[in-house]
């Protein structure tokens, strides 16, 4: 363990002013066991709890698991319906600046919102 994610935590919460003991409640989970992630004792907690600290913390989910070692169930499926495709297609993205990432997102939502034609019979 690291213990990145819980130091992120323990950053983004102290510079909120916000006490351990009411974050822990607010995201449902024992100031103990917060306490011991914060310190790096314990790994991150699930996805469900990663997700809810990062809505607290007003942080993104998707960095937020990244930081905690996972990536958000709802991307494994999209991976999972096409591997070999998205494989490609982020062996092929990484690496390129973050001002190119965000140019091809715009990208894909543009031809998302095209009208797909139906293969003619």
């Amino acid at each position: 363990m690291d213990g990145r994610f819980g130091h992120e935590v323990r950053m983004l919460r102290t510079k909120r002013n916000i006490g351990l003991r009411k974050f822990a409640k607010q995201v449902g989970i024992s100031p103990t066991y917060l306490s011991k992630i914060e310190r790096g004792e314990f790994p991150p907690p699930a996805e469900d709890k990663v997700v809810a600290i990062a809505d607290a913390l007003e942080q993104d989910h998707d960095e937020m698991l990244a930081l905690s070692g996972r990536i958000a169930t709802d991307l494994k499926q999209v991976i999972l319906r096409s591997p070999r495709e998205f494989g490609h297609l982020l062996r092929v993205a990484d690496g390129l600046r973050d001002d190119v990432l965000d140019q091809l997102t715009q990208e894909v939502q543009r031809l998302q919102a095209i009208p797909q034609r139906t293969a003619r019979a």
